[in-house]
């Protein structure tokens, strides 16, 4: 029994009406916004040689574009996950991967380094609204599975890092791809 001030959620009726079987749709779909999320914070990397080459950064400027999406991203998860525990907020994962995804572009026509750092902190700050709830979805949609649910919700996220590490090798490579822009369409035409 919820005491007093704990916010009561109700899961979805389709998912109370399953009384208890897994809902692999929900779990399809939560995966494939996972591959989403982790394919363009994956994609950063791939953008470092142009980075480099277009503004001229050092590495220590390169590591710091990782380390703040990076730091961005563990610091205010649990934060997210404290707030969503308290009072759930489906419409967070919208709100995550369009932090993302505005970071990405953001990223794509930054004009300076520091805009760089700002898109980084964005793509972070998205994919940590994003996680906690999306979680907490594939929990709700589990039946019970609980390890397969968060097996497959991380079957889309790990898939999404390869294929974000590897895909700017393919028909966006280098030699094809001269700036920022012309690499976060291509990333984005891909997803």
């Amino acid at each position: 029994m919820p005491t007093q001030g704990t916010a009561v959620f109700t899961p979805p009726e389709s998912v109370i009406r399953r009384g208890g079987q897994t809902v692999f749709s929900i779990l399809a779909a939560i995966s494939a916004c996972h591959l989403l999320n982790d394919l363009i914070q994956a994609t950063i990397p791939s953008l470092y040689p142009l980075f480099h080459q277009i503004f001229g950064l050092s590495l220590g400027q390169i590591g710091m574009i990782t380390f703040t999406y990076q730091i961005t991203a563990s610091l205010f998860q649990p934060f997210v996950g404290m707030a969503t525990d308290k009072k759930p907020m489906p419409w967070s994962l919208a709100l995550g991967m369009s932090f993302s995804l505005c970071g990405l572009i953001l990223m794509a026509f930054a004009p300076t380094y520091g805009w760089l750092l700002l898109a980084g902190s964005m793509v972070g700050l998205g994919s940590s609204i994003f996680h906690p709830e999306s979680s907490r979805v594939a929990r709700l949609a589990s039946g019970g599975q609980h390890g397969l649910a968060q097996s497959l919700f991380q079957l889309g996220g790990n898939f999404g890092s390869a294929l974000g590490r590897s895909s700017f090798s393919g028909s966006c490579s280098p030699r094809a791809t001269r700036t920022p822009a012309s690499t976060a369409s291509c990333e984005i035409g891909r997803a």
